[in-house]
């Protein structure tokens, strides 16, 4: 464990602002709700600005709904230092998940600035709008429209009151006709960071602290719909049935089967979400629609497995006499991080006396979607338990400090390096 006095940032000032922030959505004694352009979003982006402009850094909020505070370099033409992560929340979500990773780089940012420390290229803390896609059912929002990669019939996605994304992000202050203005010119990031809670067990069954992510695995996530005949539970015998909830549940517990088929890969497939209609006890379903997600590091493994679903589709379909549609909502090849930035992580941990496990990250993250712009480099938290997009979702102070103190050396370091022009030697 390493002694707070190791530590260069203020670890009472990071978790004061961790806590504060929880309380801006808060749903029981550890939970958040937070959900993107809502109202508790909004209030969350302001005190968040009110911090970045308390330490001196010039705060906008973009047409896309991103937090973006600017620490200006001696060169503001060089390519941008970018650090951060995101402070939306899933309906019934944690404290840490993404708020760390923004609350951190704030802390590097200012223990920068109270060190006197004027680095060469700008350097700006981000939170992302709607990394979580929760409730436009599209995630990774913000960084995604930053970067010009928002695709057609976006902004009419709704959530469940039917407001849509449009109408979200008028609400909360942006022009969506004028995206085009907060777009970033390509070259004009030169590296991105993110710290954040690894959001699964791998680090506490290590012992760790933290850890030194490799890369993103790629997801892949379908709306499935089955369309069977609805009849009378009573009369319609069970050979003579088209049970559409009867083939998504083959599907379901197949998808399952086809996750584990590789003993010892990072697989993972999950079925979060499902809705039956007309939903009666005693009327036999007549369409089911359910989610997919599909996640591996190694990609060609990945469209192996989605040949394997495709076809238990198609014989579950034809065995029960149903028909059914599969729309791809997301699908991203895995992304890895550059070698040359995991090699400072290691150095500089090394410094503070800790060896750091090395792990891929099943979710996906806004490094994800910078990883297509400039070199990135992620640095996980333990997460008790695993446990993530929970209110149990708990990272311990020590942890979240330890894994700032590596940010803020990754980040006095790799700008040191930049300055002197061999970042990808």
């Amino acid at each position: 464990m390493i002694q707070s006095s190791t530590l260069t940032i203020q670890s009472e000032r990071l978790h004061k602002r961790i806590h504060d922030l929880s309380q801006i959505g808060r749903i029981g004694e550890t939970g958040v709700c937070r959900l993107a352009l809502s109202k508790e979003d909004y209030e969350g982006v302001q005190l968040v600005k009110s911090w970045m402009e308390e330490i001196g850094l010039t705060a906008r909020v973009d047409d896309y709904g991103n937090l973006i505070g600017r620490l200006e370099g001696r060169d503001p033409t060089l390519p941008i230092l970018m650090l951060g992560s995101h402070i939306d929340s899933q309906p019934y979500g944690g404290r840490f998940d993404g708020s760390i990773g923004v609350l951190g780089a704030l802390e590097v940012v200012q223990t920068l600035i109270e060190a006197k420390f004027v680095p060469e290229m700008p350097i700006e803390v981000v939170a992302f709008c709607d990394e979580e896609g929760c409730r436009f059912n599209k995630g990774l929002f913000g960084s995604r429209g930053m970067m010009g990669r928002l695709e057609e019939g976006e902004l009419e996605r709704t959530d469940k009151q039917g407001v849509s994304r449009r109408e979200a992000l008028i609400s909360f202050g942006c022009d969506p006709e004028r995206f085009e203005e907060s777009r970033y010119p390509e070259g004009s990031i030169g590296t991105f960071l993110e710290l954040h809670i690894e959001q699964g067990p791998v680090l506490e069954s290590k012992g760790a602290q933290i850890g030194i992510v490799t890369g993103i695995a790629g997801p892949l996530w379908l709306t499935v719909e089955m369309i069977g005949v609805a009849g009378h539970t009573g009369s319609v015998p069970m050979n003579l049935r088209q049970d559409a909830l009867m083939g998504a549940a083959k599907v379901i517990i197949g998808l399952n089967e086809i996750a584990r088929s590789e003993p010892g890969a990072p697989t993972v497939g999950t079925v979060g979400s499902l809705s039956v209609f007309p939903d009666s006890r005693n009327i036999i379903p007549e369409k089911v629609s359910f989610t997919v997600d599909l996640r591996d590091i190694d990609l060609d493994r990945r469209h192996g497995l989605e040949v394997k679903l495709a076809n238990l589709l198609e014989d579950t379909a034809a065995e029960h006499g149903l028909t059914y549609t599969v729309r791809e909502d997301t699908n991203s090849e895995s992304r890895y991080c550059a070698g040359w930035i995991q090699d400072i992580m290691r150095e500089q941990a090394a410094e503070l006396g800790v060896t750091p496990p090395e792990l891929m990250s099943g979710p996906f993250h806004d490094a994800l979607v910078l990883s297509y712009y400039c070199d990135y480099g992620m640095i996980f938290v333990n997460s008790r338990a695993g446990i993530s997009h929970n209110p149990q979702e708990y990272s311990a102070p020590e942890d979240i400090s330890l894994g700032t103190e590596l940010l803020y050396r990754t980040v006095r370091e790799l700008a040191s390096k930049l300055q002197r022009g061999n970042s990808s030697e």
